[in-house]
């Protein structure tokens, strides 16, 4: 299996000449360079994912402008045929993009770190069996799950949380590992409580702690409910920085469900919104370690090609070369400019 080769955690540090509590070079925050992660919306069977395979040339400015792309588990493993992802891998490879999940840590289905992780496995392991490699896991929010889902304290969400990790570090050493969380609807202060204790939490199990914390902002409470701020989250980046984990950013049109009710929304709004929310925060000087740009709404209703009105991958294209000023150049394929090593 090429994506899961189990290594002790000993040898795991004795290899690498790194503290089991140090995070990989390409994770820690304040890198030069940013990273850019791609997550197109999974609605249709996965059409929009399915699309970039099989037209490539409608997509290949986006794909200079971007160094990840990333999708759900679950939804990688009931839309796509073995087959399909036999074949789609490879490409991944020879276009130089990195393959990233987005992953259940505390979930109804899951409410041990054992149970979930037990669930998961077999999905991750058919990505190595068909070809693939696995380059980060993004822990889908178990501190709000575990609060408004399955009713249970933050201490609790710690520690299996915490186990949870310590499974995926041991059977996956050379997979990165971040979490994402809501704001504002977790504030600022447990953001960071949350943080400090599963870090500790984690350090306390001799486990590698987080290379990465994702901010999933619904920034219409900034002016609908007067609730959070880009200041606030600022301050969330720096302290990221501040403790060495890669601040990640997720960019999405937070207004486009309530103007879907209002029969206000299309492709424009998504395109228009998510650039909204690059200006916003840049104006407070925000700049993340990773660009997340990323849809699991119903939209926008086209993927490709970049060169339409507002398909995803035109706002990706033209989001990254906007705010990460990335793919301003011509590159040729397989050697895009500021590719990790």
């Amino acid at each position: 299996m090429k994506s899961f080769v189990v290594l002790s955690v000993g040898l795991l540090a004795a290899a690498t000449g790194r503290s089991l509590a140090e995070p990989p070079a390409q994770a820690q925050g304040g890198n030069p360079q940013p990273a850019v992660w791609m997550i197109p919306p999974s609605y249709g069977g996965g059409a929009c994912f399915r699309e970039l395979f099989e037209q490539p040339d409608a997509w290949r400015d986006t794909r200079a402008a971007i160094d990840v792309i990333g999708y759900a588990d679950h939804n990688l493993n009931r839309q796509f045929s073995d087959d399909q992802l036999r074949a789609w891998f490879p490409k991944l490879q020879r276009w130089g993009l990195k393959f990233a999940l987005e992953v259940g840590a505390i979930k109804p289905w899951g409410t041990t770190g054992q149970q979930t992780f037990n669930i998961a496995r077999p999905m991750w392991d058919r990505v190595g069996r068909l070809g693939g490699s696995i380059y980060a896991m993004a822990m889908d929010e178990p501190l709000c799950c575990a609060r408004k889902e399955i009713h249970k304290p933050d201490d609790y969400a710690v520690e299996e949380t915490a186990r949870y990790v310590a499974l995926v570090r041991r059977h996956c050493p050379q997979v990165l590992i971040g979490d994402i969380e809501p704001y504002p609807y977790v504030p600022l202060p447990d953001l960071i409580r949350w943080i400090e204790a599963l870090q500790k939490r984690l350090a306390a199990l001799g486990v590698r702690r987080l290379d990465f914390f994702r901010l999933d902002v619904d920034w219409v409470c900034f002016t609908v409910r007067n609730q959070g701020s880009w200041r606030e989250v600022k301050k969330l980046e720096d302290y990221c920085r501040s403790r060495k984990l890669a601040f990640s950013l997720i960019y999405w049109a937070a207004d486009y469900p309530a103007l879907q009710r209002r029969g206000l929304a299309d492709d424009a709004t998504w395109y228009v919104s998510t650039m909204r929310q690059g200006c916003d925060y840049a104006a407070v000087d925000g700049a993340p370690d990773q660009y997340v740009i990323q849809s699991w709404l119903d939209a926008p209703l086209r993927c490709l090609p970049e060169t339409g009105e507002f398909t995803f991958t035109r706002c990706v294209r033209d989001f990254s070369r906007k705010f990460a000023k990335r793919g301003l150049a011509p590159i040729s394929e397989g050697r895009r400019q500021g590719s990790p090593p």
